[in-house]
């Protein structure tokens, strides 16, 4: 064997690399070259920001006194604060029911509902609508809280005036509900349009057949169009709940009251590290919070695979 591996003639020197492999080495080079900004950036703002806030949790560091100055690690302190804190708690069963009700009951529904009403509506009354539902998605939060503060008005609200000049202090009386209505008007949109999609991938030729067979409205939903757009419905039921859980929205309108009745984690969170100077505080609990959109993330997974 020795031999015959000393009889091979060698390369010459200074013979050139194979096109193949110069080909390969240069999109390499391409791949890393167009990848490195990319990585950069993630890293500098989200990387570095979350392992920041990460180590803040377990500090006592504040905006104001010794503690800004000369921060000391107490390790799990915070966390423990924060889970013994029943306004913590009060805060993350607000936020629980403002996603519930906004997000999986109203956006996700009314959204489906819209798109199931339009998938054969045509004409120039179903442009006007669309357009009407898409504007309350891209304008701006803070003119949309204007616009609901105005509309939900005790004294001079457009809704007390249809009603015939009504006092209703709806921010006051129903603050939980108001801003559950006015986060569902807001973001109908992006489920109207994704669930629009979605049915628009349905052959017509299965719900014609179901409905010559027989099948009623209710049974062609529930045997062929929600088992078919299943993981498109998963899809944005994930995104709409992780944006909802993480909306600061409802502070532009209620500021967190009346007595706390609208104090959502992201208002938390803002009314503990800014207001009260508790930077270390707040770092812990947006980490609590991460760990909830995580958890949300992994069932939304798990439901996937169960599809698949």
């Amino acid at each position: 064997m020795s031999s015959r591996a000393a009889d091979r003639p060698s390369p010459p020197r200074g013979a050139s690399t194979p096109p193949e492999a110069s080909a390969a080495a240069l999109q390499t080079r391409g791949a890393v070259a167009f990848l490195t900004p990319a990585l950069l950036l993630i890293g500098i703002f989200l990387v570095f920001p979350a392992l920041w806030t990460l180590y803040l949790g377990i500090t006592d560091y504040r905006l104001t006194g010794i503690q800004a100055a000369q921060p000391q690690v107490i390790g799990l302190d915070n966390y423990a604060s924060a889970l013994g804190d029943p306004a913590f708690a009060n805060s993350l069963w607000v936020t629980l029911l403002y996603v519930l009700g906004s997000a999986v009951i109203g956006q996700l529904g009314l959204g489906f509902a819209l798109a199931w009403t339009f998938r054969r509506w045509r004409g120039p009354a179903r442009n006007a609508l669309e357009v009407l539902v898409i504007a309350a998605w891209i304008i701006p939060s803070s003119v949309v809280a204007f616009l609901w503060i105005a509309f939900l008005d005790t004294h001079n609200g457009t809704l007390n005036a249809a009603l015939g000049n009504a006092d209703i202090p709806w921010l006051f009386s129903w603050p939980l509900l108001s801003i559950i209505v006015f986060n569902t008007w807001r973001g109908t949109a992006f489920s109207m349009l994704l669930c629009g999609g979605a049915l628009n991938t349905l052959p017509p030729s299965h719900l014609e057949t179901a409905r010559l067979a027989g099948a009623s409205t209710w049974q062609q939903l529930r045997d062929i169009v929600l088992p078919s757009i299943r993981g498109h419905l998963l899809t944005n039921l994930l995104l709409i709940s992780l944006w909802t859980f993480n909306d600061f929205t409802p502070y532009l309108i209620t500021a967190g009251g009346p007595n706390f009745a609208t104090d959502t984690l992201p208002v938390y969170i803002f009314r503990n590290a800014l207001i009260n100077f508790q930077l270390g505080y707040g770092a812990a609990i947006s980490a609590i919070l991460l760990l909830i959109n995580l958890v949300i993330a992994l069932v939304y997974l798990r439901l996937l695979r169960a599809r698949s």
